[in-house]
């Protein structure tokens, strides 16, 4: 069954359809985000009051916040907006984990050059990436993206702590993201309880330098005791995905991707063929359907899109290849993790009691709208 307003399915098992047919998903955006986020609009009060502090706290250093780039489309207009109209002073901070796209690599340049910025890139131990994605990938779960996922902001989060930033900024936003992956998709990545036993279930090896952070270091101790917040500004303002992206292209030469976060070899791979192909889970459904649900975009077109495979058919098998060989795997052993009975991250330790605590006191305070389910 698949959702009237949206294009979200069974496929997500704990799915709820009311009597129109329409599913908790729109529910929860139309109960719990919309109206207070608005899309976007009525939120300047608040945006100047925090540029104003994040400019304040900058004072006397050689930068006033860190800025997650990724080289998408997201943190890629986020940065042009923080350096161009918000006049702050960012420090462009990029984590390679092995995986960027020419495509990625060739639009961060363009952006950093472009606005005149300093560009810091954190480069992660590729022995150590290379061991936790194999461990991720014989474990049978879905979500074998977390290691990559996990370095990212475990990073950040430490580069900031050494250097005494207190304001990191991302490219989140409920305009693009306002539905989320259900659990079940892509489970919590910076739960490092789950991430040490998958590593230790299915790897005789050690991790030597792979930064792991933890949700009460980077959700309770960083914010309140140490004074390091993260910052989701492009919630505080209208944005339009297609205007942003075209706006880009035409100032900055900015290359389009074919799909949100493709700009990751790995995530490219792992979105459009692993994740469909052995689990039935499309990434594409809960990315159109935030879309949908902000006026971005058609039902019929997200219909349109989803009959078509999100991956090449022509290129998959050297996509395969490409992936394997980076793991020092015959295309035959990374076959063999795809034909693995299929698990959860319930087959796993977690830490999901914490996460489901946390999120329904952030609810009740209203720090956070929506989220996993």
């Amino acid at each position: 069954m698949i959702c009237n307003k949206c294009v979200m399915d069974t496929t997500d098992s704990a799915i709820v359809f009311d009597d129109q047919g329409i599913c908790d998903h729109c529910k929860t955006y139309e109960k719990d985000i919309a109206p207070k986020w608005m899309l976007g609009k009525g939120h300047e009060n608040k945006l100047n009051e925090l540029v104003n502090k994040i400019r304040i706290e900058g004072k006397g250093k050689d930068f006033d916040c860190i800025l997650g780039m990724s080289g998408g489309i997201d943190s890629s207009y986020l940065l042009y907006l923080v350096k161009e109209k918000l006049k702050l002073r960012p420090l462009v901070f990029h984590v390679d984990a092995g995986w960027n796209t020419q495509i990625a690599v060739n639009n961060i340049e363009r952006l950093v050059d472009g606005l005149g910025l300093d560009l810091y890139t954190e480069v992660i131990d590729w022995e150590d990436m290379k061991k936790l994605q194999k461990a991720y990938l014989k474990s049978g779960v879905p979500h074998i993206d977390t290691p990559q996922d996990h370095a990212f902001f475990a990073t950040m989060y430490k580069f900031s702590v050494k250097n005494n930033v207190k304001n990191i900024i991302t490219g989140g936003n409920y305009s693009t993201e306002c539905v989320r992956n259900p659990k079940e998709w892509m489970y919590y990545q910076s739960d490092s309880i789950q991430l040490r036993d998958i590593f230790k279930k299915n790897s005789k090896e050690t991790l030597r330098n792979y930064p792991i952070t933890s949700i009460l270091w980077h959700k309770i101790y960083l914010p309140y005791f140490k004074g390091i917040k993260l910052h989701r500004l492009l919630d505080y303002m209208p944005y339009n995905k297609e205007q942003a992206t075209q706006f880009l292209v035409e100032k900055y030469g900015f290359e389009r991707y074919t799909q949100k976060h493709f700009e990751s070899r790995f995530t490219r791979f792992y979105e459009s063929y692993w994740l469909p192909k052995k689990f039935g889970f499309d990434t594409r459904k809960v990315q159109f359907s935030s879309l949908i649900l902000t006026g971005q975009m058609s039902r019929d077109d997200a219909l349109k899109e989803l009959s078509k495979p999100a991956y090449d058919p022509k290129t998959v098998h050297h996509e395969f290849e490409y992936v394997a060989n980076k793991l020092d795997w015959s295309v035959e052993e990374l076959q063999e993790c795809f034909n693995l009975p299929n698990k959860t991250y319930k087959d796993y330790a977690n830490q999901e009691f914490i996460y489901d605590l946390g999120a329904k006191v952030l609810r009740f305070f209203g720090k956070e709208l929506g989220g996993k389910r």
